[in-house]
């Protein structure tokens, strides 16, 4: 009998999977710009594409007549360092934005993707509606709220970009008063996923000492003897670019190294040291023991309705696909469609400084 993924590799896989459906839709309704695939506009100054985060954590407090750039930082709620750095990112990189004279305004661009994004959390969450059911979809809402409301401080709607460590840090200010910043929050089935993973994560961080990425996506995967490092992002569900940033941490952690399998071969292996072995098993661990704690705090049944909601949309085998990846196929057009196709979703989500895609892409 297959053991029953931990409460935050479900959470991660709803979110992921909502995510890039709510991504692969922005993607085909706004003219935009990437790395690999050029330019979808008649203008070279199409907004660089960005993940559903950079929506949720600073764009959706923009509006169309644009901001004073205080009045946007105490919407936020994020620390003022953190809100610089989205700000240039979001004017001077990808040019959503534009800022003189302290006031924040949409470009022609930006005011585009904002007519495409404001609906879009409703749009998807109608999709899923239609396809899971609607009693499961409003059930699971409102269950994650109610444990949502007791999580004792005021966790953002979207996980925080994850830093160099790869810790899953609270964007929080230095008050941790919301209510005096203004933050607004939303009840929304991303968000709510939002707020209970992160709940999670920062418990799991805490408790272990650990990175909830490095050990869901990467730790998790191996086996004493290695894994092929070409294997992982089919494994594991994210990117090359973010199993770099794994194996990077991994090594300078000491929990494992990269290799070539033997000096005439070519093929390189990450191997797990015995601090990397004890790190798995301490995930194994301590992913249970946080779901344990969670009923002795928020209640027992929640936490298995909860479970029980998830797994319902998740899917519970391993030799079949999720029902997640009905709505994951990529328009023909869009960037996923040039790409290998995923074959699992990550048990945390990778969303890295590149976007904030949520698998590290």
């Amino acid at each position: 009998m297959e053991d029953p993924l931990p409460l935050s590799a479900l959470l991660s896989q709803l979110l992921v999977a909502f995510t890039i459906e709510f991504d692969n839709e922005f993607e085909h309704l706004v003219p935009h710009r990437t790395t690999k695939h050029g330019s979808t506009g008649s203008s070279r100054f199409v907004p660089w594409l960005v993940s559903m985060t950079m929506w949720l954590q600073l764009m959706r407090f923009v509006p169309d007549e644009g901001i004073p750039a205080k009045e946007l930082h105490r919407l936020t709620g994020l620390p003022t360092k953190t809100f610089r750095l989205w700000l240039t990112r979001m004017s001077k990189w990808w040019g959503y934005l534009t800022v003189s004279e302290l006031f924040v305004r949409p470009t022609p661009g930006g005011l585009k993707a904002l007519e495409a994004w404001r609906p879009l959390t409703a749009v998807i969450e109608k999709r899923w509606r239609e396809r899971f059911g609607r009693d499961l979809v409003d059930q699971l809402c409102q269950i994650a709220q109610a444990i949502a409301g007791n999580l004792g401080d005021d966790y953002p709607d979207y996980l925080p970009v994850l830093g160099y460590e790869l810790l899953s840090q609270f964007p929080a200010v230095k008050s941790r008063t919301p209510r005096t910043t203004g933050k607004v929050s939303e009840h929304t089935l991303p968000t709510l996923l939002a707020k209970l993973l992160l709940a999670f994560a920062i418990e799991f961080e805490r408790d272990s000492g650990l990175s909830l990425a490095v050990s869901a996506n990467l730790l998790r995967l191996t086996s004493d003897k290695g894994i092929r490092v070409r294997d992982l992002p089919r494994l594991s569900g994210v990117s090359k670019e973010a199993v770099a940033f794994l194996l990077r941490r991994a090594e300078e952690c000491r929990l494992g190294g990269v290799a070539k399998a033997s000096q005439s071969s070519k093929v390189k292996m990450f191997t797990p040291t015995l601090e990397g072995q004890r790190a798995r098993d301490t995930y194994h661990h301590m992913v249970r023991s946080i779901e344990k704690n969670w009923k002795a705090s928020y209640g027992s049944e929640r936490v298995e309705k909860l479970r029980t909601l998830l797994e319902r949309i998740v899917g519970t085998s391993a030799a079949e696909p999720s029902p997640l990846f009905k709505g994951l196929q990529p328009y023909p057009d869009g960037w996923r469609a040039s790409v290998p196709r995923l074959e699992q979703l990550p048990h945390y989500p990778m969303i890295l400084h590149r976007g904030g895609f949520p698998d590290g892409s």
